[in-house]
């Protein structure tokens, strides 16, 4: 089932190529510009995620689990969700790095309802999208955006996390599938 799987990938991921220059070469405009994106975004994500992965591997390496229990686990209280919003809001990269950094955080012993805080935070209260936001709408706005969407993120990702832990849920690794 994998083999095939992977088939049908490659097999997508080659006539999308083939798509690509056969547009530039009939001048097929939709797909020129499909090409263009792809490469522009390509380029963007080369851009940021080498140095996301090193600096993810170094918290692997220098954080220590019983640290990020201690904040972020089981008994750490209403104070992890300040400390995970305040890393969300600073990470740079997106949902591109906030899914590996939230993997790492629940490989280190974070609880779920944080990890799901942090993921939920990372696409709305993001340091450089607030001010952006706030250049275009004011800061009214961008205040009232985040006063309303943050305690909304904490409460759902506390039930999120409360129905997925009585379930005794566990997040399988690639080989565990």
């Amino acid at each position: 089932m994998n083999k095939q799987n992977n088939f049908i990938k490659s097999t997508f991921i080659v006539l999308y190529f083939i798509f690509i220059v056969a547009s530039f070469v009939m001048n097929f405009q939709p797909g020129k510009q499909i090409g263009l994106n792809f490469t522009t975004f390509a380029i963007e994500m080369l851009k940021i995620l080498p140095c996301a992965f090193i600096l993810i591997g170094l918290f692997e390496v220098w954080v220590k689990k019983e640290k990020v229990e201690k904040h972020l686990g089981e008994g750490s209280g209403m104070m992890s969700y300040f400390w995970v919003i305040l890393l969300a809001g600073t990470t740079v990269g997106g949902l591109y790095v906030a899914f590996p950094v939230a993997y790492t955080l629940f490989k280190k012993g974070a609880k779920l309802s944080v990890i799901f805080t942090y993921l939920g935070a990372s696409g709305i209260c993001r340091i450089p999208m607030t001010i952006f936001e706030a250049s275009f709408m004011g800061i009214k706005f961008s205040i009232i955006r985040l006063l309303v969407s943050i305690p909304l993120v904490i409460f759902s990702s506390i039930l999120l996390g409360n129905y997925l832990e009585k379930r005794n849920y566990k997040i399988r690794t690639k080989g565990e599938l």
